[in-house]
């Protein structure tokens, strides 16, 4: 399967370059895929009248495109990944049920003729939502948590035209349900959903974590009546639920801080690097590192990325054993520009790494910039760390 590339000056362990002048007739085939599965769903869709076909059929063959071709959870073969998928795929038929006759799916697509609107408005968006690894992700929120919107540039912005539009989508979603006689019901579950959310977020030592898989659960019900912007929006929160389910699982709603973390900064103090000694040989360059004091006894080592690779790091306190200083080696002729990035350890947890600063191809230093990297450090395994030199 192909991935997307990021180019880079340097080079990393085990990096390869691919030869400009050979040809080869290799191809991702997602999108012959995504055509198969697109075709598939419009023609059931426009030739089916029972909704209960409609729904279900739709559900299985995008929850399986997405889980198999479009979005893969990750897997090391293609039986762990039908395995995985498997294992989602039962509960989420579940919740597929669930949606369909008891949270608005049957009331909106029973009886329901125009075919050519319900292909285009409810499954057009259902593949929208489905897809979100495309046509979202220009979105900058990864998350919805308050450390990662204070980290996530543009990302409050996003957030409040997110909240702008929802606003404008419920209040037209209120006024039809008032016309059909169901707003006092509705405004009764929603208030019970609101009270659920306030205990959670009142629950010690526990965060509120709304996946996008929840989020649709949420707002499926607020789709139950036969109207152009309800087929577009459970559409919409259906192909989501597929996303969120067939990708990540069924990720709980309440999780820990250090679950939320992920590779968001921490906000700990970043080491204080002295400028390197460098050492300019006709056979060997050297760049000898040193650090100042760290500011608490807690952080009781220190590691180092080169190139985003961890190849060394220290404890403070090993006796003879202890470095107290990175020496880094390497031959003239290498033409790549070298980053360094440096980070606090406390045990084996490693803190926030600064920014990179650069030792150039004539052999001379950029210190880093202040604060800290947002790249996650890419470890090798502890045997293959070394500790002076590539």
């Amino acid at each position: 399967m192909a991935s997307r590339s990021v180019g880079f000056d340097s080079y990393f362990p085990l990096s390869f370059v691919f030869e400009q002048d050979v040809e080869c007739k290799s191809r991702d085939m997602r999108w012959d895929l995504l055509a198969v599965s697109v075709v598939y769903t419009s023609v059931m869709s426009l030739f089916t009248a029972s909704s209960a076909l409609f729904f279900f059929a739709n559900f299985v063959g995008i929850f399986w495109h997405v889980g198999i071709a479009s979005d893969p959870p990750g897997h090391s073969s293609i039986a762990g990944l039908v395995s995985n998928i498997l294992g989602k795929f039962l509960p989420a038929m579940f919740c597929a049920y669930v949606m369909y006759d008891k949270m608005g799916g049957r009331r909106l697509l029973r009886g329901l003729t125009a075919q050519v609107e319900k292909t285009v408005l409810w499954l057009g968006a259902c593949w929208v939502g489905a897809l979100t690894n495309y046509t979202l992700d220009f979105i900058p929120i990864s998350r919805l948590t308050g450390h990662d919107l204070q980290q996530q540039p543009g990302a409050k912005a996003a957030l409040a035209i997110i909240v702008i539009v929802l606003f404008v989508i419920v209040v037209k979603q209120i006024w039809f349900f008032r016309q059909e006689g169901r707003l006092l019901k509705y405004l009764k579950l929603y208030a019970l959903f609101v009270g659920g959310i306030v205990i959670c977020l009142l629950l010690p030592g526990l965060n509120l974590r709304i996946h996008h898989y929840i989020l649709a659960l949420l707002l499926l019900p607020g789709t139950s009546m036969q109207t152009r912007p309800s087929l577009l929006y459970q559409g919409l929160l259906v192909g989501l639920f597929i996303n969120g389910i067939a990708r990540w699982g069924f990720d709980p709603l309440l999780q820990t801080g250090a679950s939320l973390q992920g590779d968001a900064q921490h906000g700990s103090p970043l080491p204080v690097i002295r400028a390197p000694e460098i050492n300019l040989g006709e056979a060997l360059w050297t760049a000898n590192f040193t650090w100042a004091t760290p500011p608490a006894p807690r952080f009781d080592g220190i590691s180092v990325l080169v190139n985003d690779v961890e190849r060394f790091r220290t404890y403070f306190d090993d006796g003879e054993g202890s470095e107290t200083s990175f020496l880094w080696e390497r031959k003239p002729e290498l033409r790549h520009n070298e980053y360094f990035r440096f980070a606090y350890m406390e045990g084996t947890q490693t803190w926030d790494y600064t920014k990179a600063g650069k030792w150039n191809t004539e052999g001379e230093w950029t210190e880093m910039k202040a604060g800290p990297s947002k790249v996650r450090a890419r470890q090798l395994e502890e045997s293959e760390v070394i500790k002076h030199r590539r």
